[in-house]
């Protein structure tokens, strides 16, 4: 039996955290040398690689600088950053799936950007029985973030309680379930990088698999 990346081993361990609570905060889940040379990738990526982020998909996407104001990139295996992250995750699947029995069909993921002054207001990132966005994962690229620094993701109850205020910092993984939890990230003072992605089950009609974006 091949061994765990202690990155995935440290999910694994802390999984019935993630079934208690629906979401789960890893503050290490990568090493601090693997965290910089994701930063250091998305740093130097020229602007016009940063698309203007949409709301909705496929025919019903928008852009809204009133609702978010990040820019993304998608990520792919085009180059060994993106498809090293890609793996892992991958395995996260894998893992998960044995785990819980989720049903987890693929994972999708982009880089986002947030200049200074940047949010992303209230929203879910699913709604029941209309999305195959299952498990959301957020993954922080931000050295020396502190609390002044602001730019918080906000995590909110049923009853529009505040569950969580987690700051991005590098290094920092978290995970909880799309269709559940309202969340909102604050603006910044300072430029803030991420990688969002999404756990999906296949919701395919027809035999025509879900798209993905």
């Amino acid at each position: 039996m091949s061994r765990l990346h202690p990155s995935i081993a440290l999910i694994m361990a802390n999984i019935d955290t993630l079934v208690d609570n629906g979401y789960l905060i890893v503050p290490d889940f990568l090493a601090p040398n693997e965290v910089a040379l994701l930063a250091n990738y998305a740093q130097q990526l020229q602007e016009d690689r940063w698309q203007h982020a949409a709301i909705g998909r496929e025919h019903s996407k928008t852009t809204n600088s009133q609702v978010r104001r990040d820019r993304i990139k998608w990520l792919d295996n085009s180059t060994t950053a993106e498809a090293d992250y890609l793996a892992l995750m991958e395995s996260l699947r894998l893992q998960i799936n044995r785990a819980l029995f989720m049903g987890l069909f693929d994972y999708e993921c982009h880089l986002a950007w947030y200049p200074p002054g940047s949010f992303y207001r209230k929203h879910l990132d699913a709604f029941k029985g209309r999305s195959n966005r299952v498990l959301t994962s957020v993954f922080y690229l931000n050295q020396d973030w502190s609390a002044d620094d602001g730019g918080e993701l906000v995590m909110y109850g049923n009853n529009g309680e505040v569950l969580e205020r987690i700051l991005p910092e590098a290094g920092k993984l978290v995970l909880f379930l799309s269709d559940v939890f309202v969340h909102e990230v604050l603006p910044g003072k300072r430029q803030r990088l991420s990688i969002s992605g999404w756990f999906r089950v296949n919701n395919s009609i027809g035999g025509r698999i879900d798209p993905s974006r």
